[in-house]
Order: structure tokens, then sequence, then C-alpha cells
């Protein structure tokens, strides 16, 4: 019987031995994704530069010679890239493949502080924008900038097969004026 008793003894030390500790989370973690925040623009406030952004996104491709609809996830960034200077979006719009706005993201401008970023999502079964859908972005500064990076990461995965992809956005409207404001 004490033979059998230090069997188990030493089969439970080698349970408990082998068993993770799960780490502890970090105090000083940062939030995955920075909080917005909104600005009011005035008639102080003077555009020295800015810009509209087309960024081209899917809400699904279509694979198995156009036979199957593979959905996508959307994630588009918007990072400011100077060191020093913040910048202002103004609206971040979502229109669908005929060109109808499905969503307006923004009810008021949000500031992206120097080397800050944010990001919008559009859920994989949400396919209210078809094919051809895609953000318009539009941002402003008071100062000269590096100008910010905005694009789109597309993201699926079913079963066994996953496919991810970016898509640039494309400046289709720039201002350098430093006597236009935004009242109109």
């Amino acid at each position: 019987m004490k033979q059998y008793l230090h069997i188990y003894l030493a089969i439970a030390v080698m349970i408990l031995a082998s068993c993770e500790s799960t780490p502890k989370s970090q105090p000083n973690a940062i939030p995955a994704t920075p909080l917005q925040k909104t600005v009011t623009l005035d008639k102080n406030f003077k555009i020295v530069s800015g810009q509209t952004v087309y960024v081209p996104v899917y809400s699904h491709i279509y694979h198995h010679n156009r036979q199957e609809i593979f959905e996508l996830a959307v994630t588009l960034s918007i990072r400011n890239t100077d060191l020093t200077k913040p910048i202002v979006i103004t609206s971040v719009r979502y229109y669908n493949s005929e060109g109808k706005l499905v969503k307006q993201y923004l009810e008021r401008p949000i500031q992206l502080d120097a080397l800050a970023s944010t990001d919008f999502f559009i859920n994989r079964n949400d396919t209210s924008g078809g094919l051809g859908a895609n953000f318009i972005v539009e941002w402003v500064a008071q100062t000269e900038i590096s100008e910010p990076i905005v694009e789109a990461v597309m993201i699926g995965t079913d079963f066994q097969q996953g496919i991810s992809f970016i898509s640039p956005g494309r400046v289709i409207k720039s201002q350098n004026n430093e006597k236009r404001s935004p009242l109109k």
C-alpha cells in the first residue's frame, strides 16, 4: 500500500510541476484603441493644409470562378506621421458600390496628436458596401505637416483558408491655403 502511495505522490508532483502559471496583466498596458479627442473648429481655426483621401475597400471578394463569396472584415487606419504637430480628422464617410453614403463615422471632428492613430471597423458580415465600397477621409491642419497614412486592411478566414491585404488611400483633393477657414 505504501508503494502505491509513493507512486501517486510522484504523479501528483509531476502534474503540478508541469502546470504553467498565467502571466499577470501589465499595470501600465496601453489600450488597443486610443480615445478619440473631439475638437471644435471655429472661425479662429486657420487651415494651412488638408486633404480628401479616397480609400477603396472590399466587403467581399469572389473565388471559385465567381461562384462563391469570401466575406472580409475591414479596418480603416488613419495615422498621423508628423513628429510634432497634430491633425484634425473632419470627416470619415463610408460609401457603397453605387456611390451612396452608407455611414458617417464622425459626429464631430477629432484631433490626432503627433504620431497618434485611430481606426474604424466594418464587421465581416456587413456586406452593405459591396465589392466597390470606399471610405472618404478628410483632414486638416493649422500648419504644414507630414502627410498622414490612410489605408484599409481587409481580412477574412474560413476553415483553413485565410486572406488579408491592404488598400492604400489616394489623395483626390488637396488644400494649402493659409487664409481659408472651415466655416463657409
